[in-house]
């Protein structure tokens, strides 16, 4: 079972396994069926006022990562992370983000979350 991160505007692989949009906001300009998306849980995305923080470039990835991760210890959380985390132990799962940088984006600090 692997979790790996990778572009909703990507073409779905057969190795995806699930595939988990991990953005608070559908991506521009795709449709839903070519999204191929099978679950969206949107209490794991961060907060507006922690993805407009990041974006106004007013904090490193370090800091959003460790705000991020403080969001996801919220019991709100809970239940859509253990969900989550029961889709890895059935099989392979690839997060989905609209984002230009995934390797910098919020859906590596789940990575993270779920490999610990």
């Amino acid at each position: 079972m692997s979790v790996r991160v990778r572009r909703v505007y990507d073409p779905p692989e057969p190795g995806d396994g699930v595939r988990v949009l991990v953005d608070r906001l559908w991506p521009r300009g795709l449709s839903k069926d070519a999204a191929r998306v099978d679950e969206w849980p949107k209490a794991l995305t961060p907060s507006t006022a922690l993805r407009r923080w990041y974006h106004a470039g007013e904090g490193s990835y370090e800091e959003f990562a460790e705000r991020y991760g403080a969001e996801l210890a919220d019991p709100g959380a809970a239940g859509p992370l253990d969900r989550l985390r029961e889709l890895v132990d059935e099989g392979d799962v690839t997060l989905l983000t609209a984002s230009k940088t995934p390797e910098q984006s919020h859906a590596t600090v789940l990575v993270r979350l779920l490999e610990a």
